[in-house]
C-alpha cells in the first residue's frame, strides 16, 4: 500500500481557521511601514548558492548545515532563501536602487527554508517580515528601526511581553581584534567546552557567546567582552542609538553576549526577545551591516535592517490572547432561496445587499436544498440573521429576515427598505 501524501515534516499548511491572525499581523505591519515611508519589496525564495555563502558567510551554521541546496538541469547551484537581507541587498544591487547615495527603505515578506529540527515556533519553512535601510550611515536609523518595532508591539498588545537587548560589534577591525583575544580566552579551557563550541572555536568563535549550554555560559563568565575592544567611532554610533531611545522612553537592556547568528553584522545589534513561550525567545532581530553591500560585489553602501517571525509572533498573541475577537467573526447574513427564480433573483439581491452595507459578510446557500437544510446550514454558518427569499416573497417584493441568534420574530421587509434595515440591525 502506497504511503498517503502529507507535507514535508517541519513545512505546515495554513490553515483557513489560521489565516485570519496571519492576515492581521501582515494588515497591521504593513500600515506601520507604510506611516514609516517604507516601501514593499518582492523578492524570489530561489537564488544562487553563492549569494548566501558571501553573504552569510562561510563556517556559519546556516550555510553549513541548515541551508536547502540543489544542483538544477544546467549544474548551477541553487538554494532556497534561508534569510532575506542577503536577496534584498542582491536585489538593490541588480537594479541599480542604491545608486548616487540614493536612500532606499524597503520591506518584504514570505516564506524562508532552513533544515533544522521543527519546534513550536519554528519550522522548517517559517515566514518572516523583514526591514532594510540603505544609504543612512547614522544611529538615526538604526533607532529609527527600533521604535518602529516598539511602535508594533504596542499596536499588537505586546509592549508589556518584550524585551529590548542592545550591543554594539564594533568596527569589523574591533571585532577581529574581540575574536582573537576570545579564541585564546577559550583555547585554555578548550576541554571545558562542549562539543559545538569546540568546533566553532575554530569556524566561528563569536557563535560561542550564546551557546545554550550551561558550563560553556559558566565559562563565559570571566571571558573578554566586545566592549573592552570597541572603537571610538562605534561607541559614538552606538550612545547616538541609545540617545535617541531614551528620548523616546525606550528601555532596553545591554547584553554584550550578543552578536547575532550572522557574519555580516556590524556595530549595532538587537534583538526583541520575549519569556511568554517558556524558555526565553527572539521574536525580531536586526542590526547594521555596513560591510555587506561591498561583500556582494557592490560599493561601500551603509545598511541596516532587521526580521521578525511571524509564526512566533503569532505564537504570542494566540498565547496572550491578543488577537482581535472579530477575526474570526462568523457571517452576518445567510440567504436562503426556493425555486430557480428565487435563487436568480437572490444572486442579484445579495450584490445589491454587498453594495450598500460595506465589509458586509453575507453567505448565499449554494447546492439547492429543502427549506429545513438549507435553514440548518444557515444556523450552523454562525450568521446573525436568515434572508429568506422564495415565490411568495417574489411576489410581494419583500424578504423574509429571521434573527437566528435570539428569539425575535421574522419580519418581512420591502426590497427597498431592506439595505437600510439590515444595517441598522446590525449595528444593534
Amino acid at each position: 500500500m502506497s504511503k498517503s501524501l502529507q507535507a514535508i515534516r517541519g513545512m505546515n499548511d495554513i490553515l483557513p481557521e489560521q489565516t485570519p491572525a496571519w492576515r492581521y499581523l501582515e494588515r497591521t505591519v504593513a500600515e506601520l511601514l507604510d506611516g514609516y515611508g517604507y516601501s514593499e519589496i518582492r523578492l524570489p525564495i530561489l537564488e544562487f548558492t553563492e549569494l548566501f555563502a558571501r553573504g552569510i558567510g562561510e563556517g556559519t551554521d546556516v550555510v553549513d548545515k541548515e541551508m536547502y541546496t540543489f544542483l538544477d538541469r544546467n549544474e548551477e547551484s541553487l538554494t532556497l532563501r534561508p534569510e532575506g537581507t542577503a536577496g534584498c541587498v542582491r536585489a538593490v544591487l541588480e537594479h541599480g536602487l542604491s545608486g548616487g547615495g540614493q536612500v532606499q527603505k524597503l520591506w518584504y515578506t514570505g516564506p524562508m527554508f532552513r533544515y533544522e529540527k521543527p519546534q513550536k515556533g519554528r519550522y522548517r519553512q517559517f515566514h518572516q517580515i523583514g526591514v532594510e535601510a540603505f544609504n543612512l550611515a547614522g544611529p538615526d536609523v538604526d533607532a529609527e528601526l527600533i521604535v518602529l518595532t516598539w511602535r508594533l508591539w504596542q499596536k499588537l498588545g505586546l509592549a508589556d511581553a518584550v524585551t529590548l537587548q542592545l550591543n554594539s560589534l564594533g568596527s569589523s577591525e574591533a571585532r577581529a581584534a574581540y575574536r582573537d583575544a576570545l579564541v585564546v580566552y577559550l583555547n585554555e579551557r578548550f576541554e571545558q567546552l562542549d562539543e559545538d563550541s569546540q568546533r566553532r572555536l575554530t569556524t566561528n568563535p563569536l557563535r560561542i557567546l550564546d551557546s545554550k549550554n550551561a558550563q560553556t555560559q559558566a565559562l563565559l563568565v570571566g571571558a573578554p567582552t566586545l566592549a573592552d575592544y570597541l572603537d571610538e567611532e562605534s561607541r559614538l554610533h552606538f550612545e547616538g542609538v541609545k540617545a535617541r531611545l531614551d528620548a523616546v522612553g525606550i528601555r532596553y537592556e545591554i547584553n554584550h553576549k550578543l552578536v547575532r547568528g550572522l557574519d555580516y553584522y556590524n556595530r549595532s545589534v538587537f534583538e526583541w526577545v520575549t519569556d511568554k513561550l517558556g524558555a526565553q525567545g527572539t521574536v525580531c532581530a536586526g542590526g547594521r551591516y555596513d560591510g555587506l553591500v561591498t561583500q556582494l560585489g557592490g560599493k561601500s553602501t551603509p545598511g541596516v535592517g532587521f526580521a521578525m517571525g511571524v509564526e512566533r509572533l503569532i505564537l504570542l498573541l494566540e498565547t496572550l490572547q491578543l488577537l482581535p475577537e472579530e477575526l474570526n467573526a462568523p457571517a452576518d447574513l445567510y440567504l436562503c432561496s426556493f425555486g430557480e427564480a428565487a435563487e436568480l433573483a437572490g444572486l442579484a439581491l445579495a450584490e445589491r445587499l454587498r453594495d450598500a452595507i460595506p465589509g458586509l459578510r453575507l453567505l448565499v446557500n449554494s447546492g439547492g436544498g429543502s427549506f429545513k437544510s438549507q435553514f440548518k446550514k444557515a444556523d450552523k454558518s454562525g450568521a446573525r440573521f436568515a434572508l429568506i427569499l422564495g415565490e411568495d416573497e417574489l411576489a410581494t417584493r419583500v424578504v423574509g429576515c429571521k434573527p437566528l441568534r435570539d428569539d425575535a420574530q421574522q419580519q418581512n421587509i420591502g426590497w427597498d427598505a431592506l439595505p437600510a434595515h439590515l444595517a441598522a440591525c446590525l449595528q444593534a
